[in-house]
């Protein structure tokens, strides 16, 4: 193996962290803000880029590039390091950013790459490459949505993501489609072919509430599909938080909205 070997524990169930465990000399990479705690004895450096070989070739324009490529995606051009410098096992843990899953990858058993959203990766094995992934075909840059830009990570290491809701890893077959709302893929493998479809019909174009594309992902190759899309649940936050409560109570107005324990008319 290139990338660092690394054990671990997930604890929780919808409010998740990984203990990560580091043999004297590894090296775990993290997003900034990922990091929960960690034993005496380990160091914290701030890297430019992910600190894969990849992303140091080239020297100075190398890192550039990759950091570059990390500001495309929505993420910080720096990432945290952290080793153990002791003599004996250390261990460090990072949270999930808000409630979910979190899902650990072997990219040794996955084809050495994976896809993921923009925002999944959460930490790996140090030398795993964290870059982008561009879709190639035009309707899916234009109405891919949250899935035009996605993250790629390669290596043979194991790297973690986290998703919102309930998530679940489905297998798909040679030849087999699903069609799936953008917003609910966590990330496939690199042999799955993903593309964008038009959901078709006036009616459930203008009345249907669940946009006008869905994204297609062909099999072979292991998909993983979360429930909640934190955006959806952020959007219905904020439409609850910016719509006044008399909506709700509209047929008995002010004595509705007394009903249901809120003390205004």
């Amino acid at each position: 193996m290139q990338n660092h070997e690394i054990d671990y524990k997930i604890f929780g169930e919808e409010m998740q962290y990984v203990e990560v465990e580091l043999d004297p000399g590894e090296t775990t990479i993290a997003e900034p803000g990922a990091f929960m705690m960690m034993d005496d004895g380990i160091a914290m450096e701030t890297i430019f880029g992910d600190g894969s070989q990849q992303s140091n070739n080239g020297g100075l324009f190398g890192k550039l590039l990759n950091a570059g490529k990390r500001v495309l995606v929505g993420e910080s051009l720096f990432m945290t390091a952290f080793t153990n410098t002791g003599s004996g096992k250390k261990r460090v843990s990072f949270a999930s950013p808000y409630p979910g899953k979190i899902i650990a990858v072997n990219l040794q058993q996955m084809g050495y790459r994976i896809i993921c959203q923009k925002d999944a990766f959460l930490c790996a094995a140090k030398g795993v490459s964290v870059g982008i992934e561009f879709q190639k075909k035009l309707g899916t840059g234009l109405f891919g949505g949250e899935g035009f830009i996605m993250e790629k990570l390669e290596g043979d290491g194991m790297v973690f993501m986290h998703a919102s809701g309930y998530v679940q890893q489905k297998e798909l077959q040679v030849g087999e489609l699903l069609k799936i709302d953008t917003g609910c893929i966590v990330g496939f493998t690199s042999t799955v072919e993903y593309d964008i479809q038009f959901v078709g019909g006036i009616k459930n174009t203008l009345f249907g509430g669940e946009g006008v594309f869905f994204a297609t992902l062909r099999g072979p190759g292991i998909v993983w599909i979360q429930s909640l899309p934190v955006s959806r649940l952020a959007g219905r936050i904020l439409r609850y938080a910016t719509t006044s409560r008399r909506e709700e109570g509209s047929v008995l107005g002010g004595l509705g909205n007394l009903l249901d324990g809120d003390g205004t008319w």
